[in-house]
């Protein structure tokens, strides 16, 4: 099968600025080095590692958030660092992101409505009462009632504000979701709620998921093949099973063994 999305040796950094004290060599910090991974249609990845790791500027340079300093970006086999701009508007519908704070994402100045409409006014979609039926469609996609369309983001709780990044995220029927710690900064009650979303969604309408996170019981739930980073780079990459059954690197053993287990303390113990 084709991947949907296939990013090939990427690196970047980011500047550092020398400060008004003069402190800084005007150095960088190199996020990614030599990253890569592939996604197939209707595929979960997820990448995991501590935080600092790269995981976050992964996702977000392969979305083109980021330009990268170097390496290709492929999306249905069509390079994104190569085309122009015009082009890769087009294709940004169907590469979407969740991010990691459903409080930030949400424009709080307009209501509900005006948020979920933007992407279908940005990419010149369904106007009146058509755009209304999408926003209608999208909320109960999503598990929220018609009548939150007036309403503004201060008004809903991080759940359901969660729930509205999704939405919006779905309005022009994208192919890849890259969700970036999308449960990091809900309750915990709520947390799982939002990834039975995730996982429904993906059933339901064949999403691929690009899925950041620390949180390796959530991979083990989500995700259908899990990629470790470790300093800037994928230190090992496996379906889900083998990875957790077998970890490879020393790095992934460590993560693996951090993870709490009822009835073993706070860690794992490995025979060995």
């Amino acid at each position: 099968m084709t991947p949907l999305l296939e990013v090939e040796n990427l690196y970047k950094s980011f500047p550092l600025q020398r400060t008004s004290f003069g402190r800084g060599n005007g150095g960088a910090v190199h996020a990614l080095l030599g990253v890569s991974f592939s996604i197939l249609p209707g595929e979960t990845v997820a990448l995991v590692g501590e935080s600092g790791c790269g995981k976050s500027t992964a996702a977000r340079t392969a979305s083109m958030l980021y330009r990268a300093d170097h390496g290709d970006i492929r999306f249905r086999g069509e390079s994104l660092m190569k085309i122009p701009l015009w082009r890769l508007k087009r294709i940004r519908r169907d590469i979407q992101m969740v991010f990691q704070d459903p409080y930030g994402s949400l424009n709080p100045r307009l209501p509900i409505s005006a948020i979920l409409g933007e992407p279908f006014k940005v990419h010149h979609q369904a106007n009146g009462a058509e755009r209304r039926e999408k926003i209608l469609a999208l909320l109960d996609l999503v598990g929220l009632d018609a009548e939150v369309m007036d309403r503004y983001p201060h008004e809903f709780s991080g759940g359901q504000r969660q729930r509205l990044a999704i939405a919006r995220a779905l309005a022009l029927d994208p192919a890849l979701i890259v969700a970036d710690e999308p449960l990091s900064a809900l309750d915990v009650s709520v947390q799982s709620q939002i990834l039975n979303l995730l996982l429904d969604l993906k059933e339901s309408l064949n999403l691929a998921y690009l899925f950041i996170s620390h949180d390796l019981a959530v991979v083990d739930w989500i995700a259908d093949r899990v990629a470790v980073m470790y300093l800037g780079r994928i230190v090992e990459n496996a379906p889900r099973k083998a990875l957790f059954d077998n970890p490879l690197h020393p790095y992934t053993q460590a993560l693996l063994d951090a993870v709490p287990k009822p009835g073993l303390g706070k860690r794992r113990h490995r025979q060995v």
